[in-house]
């Protein structure tokens, strides 16, 4: 018996390595998203604990030969390891003995295959709102609203059936003309509208045939990026205002000056109403208003008017009282001209009305690797066995860990992971799928 156990513990630190590729290969968002983290994946870690990673830096130009400096300010994001899962199994002496043989082919792999779904859905779930993270002034009960991580620029209303590569397309074109990185160009959608997109016509968007099967959810390259499908996409339900498209009529801001409008006032039809906007929920501002100029974004980069409205993200539940509700959001826009951050080509004014997108499922366009994910070590369950391994490549690691009920012949399996996920807003875009489609 002590030669088994011997082996079985062998076993099992080989086994974990290929369950991390298991893990990594069979979940899209995994997969694809940015792993590396300066000394965080060598550590133990617990829930709660933060790596911060640095964005890209802003500055602006000024005309002539006149010089006007403007300070360099360090733009960073936090990502908190604050989401956890398990799964377990229970087996005898004599059950784990005869089928040690079945034990990575069937067992382990279904095992890790299930416990990849919940930080999978969990990942992906940065598509569609702010991340709720652990406060870390009070972590039993606190929580914060990160409004820095998800999209706020999107492509569809959530009516309009997403099923050509004419819209993928424009899609992607939308993407590029506001600015994005070069490099990484990686796009997410759901299988369901696969077969109405390749009935299109366009036989360049053919399924990559890689003979690994873990890689099932390749599409391959179109117009630049490379396309995947996944079955985990989240979906969002808007408020009363995007499920009925109610038009919302701005009446003012927090911040006259424009130099940081985090937060719009609006009136509407829809007198008394708690749910009214819903954190997430998209908004755009309408062309063609009456009196007031056409609202377009500036390039993230050179701070040129380009052809894409101004759209925005609701930060948290927003109620409707007497027909006018007060939301938060993101990004923080600003009209003052001579500022890093300025985004409006425009100033905000009374009267411009705002159209807020109706319920959908979620895929998105990113590049430049904004997707970032850390599943960093666990620490020994002593007094029971524990292999916790972790991938030297991409930091991600599997705590598996057993021992046997004291009396009985019975010994636990039990593997988990403890993860954080945090999407750069400015480096992605939400695809708007009808939740029909």
């Amino acid at each position: 018996m002590a030669d088994i156990n011997q082996n079985r513990l062998q076993q099992v630190s080989t086994y974990q390595k290929a369950e991390i590729a298991v893990l990594l290969n069979a979940n899209v968002g995994i997969h694809m998203a940015n792993k590396t983290f300066k000394d965080f994946e060598n550590k133990t870690a617990n829930l709660g604990d933060t790596v911060t990673f640095e964005k890209a830096y802003r500055s602006v130009t000024t005309a002539g030969l006149v010089i006007s400096t403007s300070p360099i300010i360090q733009r960073v994001q936090s990502l908190r390891c604050c989401q956890s899962a398990n799964t377990s199994s229970a087996y005898s002496a004599q059950q784990f003995i005869f089928n040690v043989d079945k034990y990575m082919s069937e067992i382990g792999r279904s095992r890790i295959l299930e416990l990849g779904t919940l930080p999978e859905s969990d990942i992906l779930k940065n598509f569609t709102s702010s991340v709720t993270v652990i406060n870390p002034q009070d972590p039993l009960n606190g929580q914060l609203i990160d409004p820095a991580s998800g999209p706020y620029r999107f492509y569809g209303d959530g009516n309009t059936p997403i099923e050509s590569y004419g819209q993928l397309a424009q899609a992607v074109a939308n993407f590029r003309d506001y600015g994005a990185a070069t490099h990484d160009m990686e796009a997410i959608i759901p299988m369901t509208i696969v077969p109405a997109i390749i009935r299109s016509g366009l036989t360049e968007f053919a399924q990559n045939r890689n003979n690994k099967d873990a890689y099932t959810w390749e599409l391959g390259p179109f117009a630049g990026f490379t396309w995947s499908e996944s079955n985990m996409l989240p979906i969002h339900i808007a408020g009363t205002a995007g499920q009925t498209s109610t038009t919302l009529t701005l009446v003012s801001t927090n911040d006259p000056s424009g130099a940081n409008v985090t937060q719009l006032t609006f009136s509407s039809s829809l007198g008394n109403d708690i749910s009214a906007i819903k954190n997430g929920d998209l908004m755009v501002f309408d062309d063609g208003v009456s009196g007031q100029p056409n609202m377009r974004y500036l390039t993230f980069t050179g701070h040129i008017p380009c052809s894409q409205p101004v759209q925005f993200r609701a930060v948290g539940d927003a109620e409707s009282i007497g027909g006018q509700v007060t939301i938060n959001i993101y990004p923080p826009l600003v009209s003052q001209s001579g500022i890093t951050d300025q985004n409006l080509n425009n100033s905000l004014a009374a009267g411009m009305q705002v159209s807020v997108m109706n319920s959908h499922k979620a895929g998105a366009i990113m590049s430049g690797k904004p997707l970032y994910l850390a599943m960093p070590r666990l620490n020994d369950q002593a007094p029971f066995s524990t292999v916790t391994t972790t991938d030297p490549e991409t930091g991600v690691s599997i705590r598996h860990y057993w021992g046997a009920m004291f009396g009985q012949n019975v010994s636990s399996y039990v593997w988990d992971v403890i993860w954080g996920s945090t999407l750069i807003a400015e480096n992605c875009m939400r695809i708007l799928i009808p939740l029909t489609q």
